[in-house]
C-alpha cells in the first residue's frame, strides 16, 4: 500500500496499534532509558498521562469558548451542536483522569494487582461517548435533510469550524502520541474521539462553503459522510480496548519475550503468557534448564532472563518466571515451546 494510504488509514485509527508495546530496548521508549530503580514506572507514565489530559482539556476548553462567541453572533444551530460536542469531548477527560489517579494506588489485599484495570473501564466509557457522538451526528444530518435551516454569517461560521477542527486535531495528535508512549489504550481511544470532533467541525466548514455556493443540502450530506467515519473510529477504539479487557495481547509481545530469552542460552522457554493491566505489562513464563544444574545456578539463569526481559520490554511491570516440568509440558503440547526467537 502506498505510504499516503497507510498514513490516511493510521489517521483514521486503522493503522498499526500499540507502537510502544513491543520495543526491543532501542526504540519506542517512554524516556529512552532502561532504569527501573529510581522511580516506579507506573507512577512515571501515569504522571505523563495526567499531564496529557490536563493540557488537552485546556485546549478544548479554549476552543469551545471561542466557538461559543460565534454561536452568539450567528445563531447557528450546527455550530452550537458542534460546540456542545466539543464540551462533551473535554468532559471525557474526567473518567480517564480518575482512572490514572486510581492506578497510582498501591496494591491492597483486595486488589492485589492494583487498580490498573480501571483505565480499561475508562476506555469503555470513552468508546460509549464516541458512539453517542456518532448517533448524534447522524441524527443531526438526517434532521437537516428533512428540515433545512437557514444559515447566516457564513464567514464567521467557517472560521469557527476551522478553529474547532484545528483545536481537536491538536488534542488528538497529542493524546494519541502520549497514549502510545505510555501504552495506554484508553488515552489513544480518547485521542481518536477528539479526532471525531475535529471531523464534525470540518463538516461545519464544508457545509458553510456549500451553502455559500447555493447548495443548501451540502451540510447534511457532508454530515452523513462524517458519521460513517465516526463509526469507523468507534470500531477501532472498541476493538483495542476490549481486546485488552479480555487479556488479548499482540503476538509480537510474545515474540519479544522469546527474543529476550535468546540472550540467555541456558534458558529454554516452554510457555509464555502476557497481559496488560492498565498500561503496564505482566508476563508469566515457564522455562526449562538442564536437570543436572544445582538450584543456585538455576536461580542465576532465572535472574538473567528477568534482566533481559526488563531490558528489552520497557512496558513490562512484572515477570513471573518459573522452572517448568518439561515432561508434563510436552504431554500437554504447549505451542509456545516452539516459538522462534527474533
Amino acid at each position: 500500500m502506498p505510504v499516503l494510504g497507510v498514513r490516511i488509514l493510521d489517521w483514521f485509527g486503522f493503522g498499526p496499534r500499540d507502537h510502544a508495546a513491543h520495543g526491543h530496548g532501542h526504540h519506542d521508549h517512554v524516556s529512552g532509558s532502561h532504569s527501573h530503580g529510581v522511580i516506579d514506572a507506573t507512577i512515571a507514565t501515569t504522571d505523563r498521562g495526567i499531564w496529557a489530559i490536563k493540557w488537552s482539556f485546556v485546549i478544548l476548553a479554549i476552543t469551545a469558548a471561542m466557538q461559543m462567541v460565534v454561536v452568539a453572533l450567528s445563531g447557528s444551530v450546527a455550530l452550537l451542536a458542534d460546540t456542545v460536542h466539543n464540551i462533551g469531548d473535554a468532559t471525557t477527560a474526567i473518567p480517564l483522569w480518575i482512572a490514572f489517579l486510581l492506578a497510582r494506588r498501591k496494591p491492597s489485599p483486595t486488589f492485589t494487582y492494583g487498580l490498573g484495570r480501571v483505565e480499561d473501564l475508562a476506555g469503555i466509557i470513552i468508546v460509549g461517548i464516541i458512539l453517542f457522538s456518532a448517533i448524534v451526528a447522524g441524527y443531526q444530518a438526517i434532521d437537516r435533510l428533512i428540515n433545512p435551516r437557514v444559515v447566516t454569517h457564513l464567514g464567521w461560521l467557517a472560521a469557527a469550524g476551522i478553529v474547532g477542527f484545528l483545536g481537536n486535531e491538536a488534542v488528538a495528535v497529542f493524546r494519541i502520541r502520549v497514549g502510545r508512549e505510555i501504552n495506554s489504550a484508553a488515552l489513544i481511544a480518547d485521542g481518536y474521539h477528539a479526532r471525531t470532533d475535529g471531523l464534525t467541525s470540518l463538516a461545519v466548514v464544508l457545509g458553510a462553503f456549500g451553502v455559500w455556493l447555493g447548495f443548501a443540502l451540502a451540510d447534511p450530506i457532508v454530515g452523513l459522510l462524517i458519521t460513517l467515519a465516526i463509526f469507523g473510529i468507534v470500531w477501532q477504539s472498541a476493538r483495542s480496548v476490549l481486546t485488552r479487557m479480555l487479556d488479548g495481547i499482540d503476538p509480537d509481545v510474545i515474540g519479544d519475550i522469546h527474543h529476550a530469552a535468546a540472550h540467555v542460552p541456558a534458558a529454554r522457554i516452554v510457555e509464555a503468557k502476557a497481559r496488560w493491566i492498565g498500561h503496564r505489562l505482566h508476563a508469566d513464563i515457564a522455562i526449562a534448564v538442564e536437570e543436572s544444574l544445582p538450584v543456585c545456578e538455576a536461580k542465576k539463569i532465572t535472574a538473567a532472563l528477568e534482566h533481559q526481559l526488563f531490558e528489552h520490554m520497557p512496558a513490562l511491570a512484572a515477570a513471573n518466571i518459573r522452572l517448568a516440568n518439561t515432561d508434563a509440558d510436552h504431554r500437554h503440547g504447549h505451542p509456545h515451546g516452539e516459538h522462534d526467537s527474533h
